[in-house]
């Protein structure tokens, strides 16, 4: 169980409003000067607005699978001609470019923040284990040095579902969702121009949202919350520090810079 009263070692971020005092274990950001009152920044992950996603997860919030006890989940390609991964200016590593993924369905399926995470590899390839409440864990692993069929499981005390599991529905992009000994297909739209990623015509389900957002006068959207983009991005920002991933600058994640 969770040794902390909150039930997490990730309180929110010491600079959002709901948290008027700096948190000893979160990482550190650059603030801003002061500024007049701005809307929260946009939030992403793809994933979360295609049709094989929210049918997984009405089946978690209808009960269908019990508890949700176990997520296993891993995504990795070849990456190493791509020279935007290779570099830490540009954000490369394995864990910004890939490991978001695994992350942003731990925090929804599992429960939101984790009460420990744990860090293995270095950042080419890294397995991550988030332990929950109720002795309950995900483990998720992240790569650019190999190929993997990049599907994610859910496993529940009543049964376990599936996403993505093969080329091209991995699981940021899934269009396949298997249910026990059922596989339930979500084809996607055929392209009007040529694609650069696979399944790229799913972009059109976040849009579409974003849409509807702006429609409804929205400036935070109620499926993927800010509140929840700053956690993933304090769980990406841990596990680089613990596997030793270089910053912006060279230096380890929240650590000063060498030429500060």
């Amino acid at each position: 169980n969770c040794p902390h009263s909150q039930g997490s070692q990730y309180p929110p971020h010491p600079s959002h409003p709901n948290n008027p005092t700096p948190s000893p274990t979160a990482p550190t950001f650059p603030v801003p000067p002061p500024m007049a009152p701005l809307p929260p920044p946009p939030q992403g992950f793809w994933t979360r607005f295609f049709p094989a996603w929210k049918r997984l997860q009405e089946l978690v919030a209808g009960g269908a699978l019990g508890e949700p006890r176990v997520l296993r989940g891993a995504l990795a390609f070849t990456l190493g001609d791509v020279e935007r991964v290779r570099e830490p200016g540009l954000a490369g590593g394995a864990l910004l470019d890939l490991g978001g993924y695994g992350l942003q369905m731990a925090t929804a399926l599992m429960g939101g923040a984790p009460c420990s995470l744990r860090a293995h590899g270095v950042d080419e390839t890294v397995t991550m284990t988030l332990e929950y409440e109720g002795n309950r864990q995900a483990v998720l692993t992240c790569s650019m040095a190999a190929e993997l069929p990049g599907g994610a499981a859910l496993g529940g005390t009543q049964g376990w579902a599936e996403v993505g599991p093969g080329f091209p529905s991995h699981m940021n992009c899934p269009t396949e969702l298997v249910v026990g000994d059922r596989r339930e297909l979500f084809p996607l739209p055929p392209p009007s121009q040529p694609l650069n990623f696979p399944h790229g015509t799913g972009l059109r389900y976040e849009a579409q949202h974003v849409r509807e957002c702006l429609l409804q006068g929205l400036t935070e959207s109620p499926v993927m919350p800010l509140a929840e983009s700053e956690l993933i991005a304090r769980l990406l920002d841990e596990a680089r520090r613990q596997v030793g991933a270089a910053g912006p600058e060279g230096g380890s994640p929240g650590a000063p810079s060498p030429t500060a």
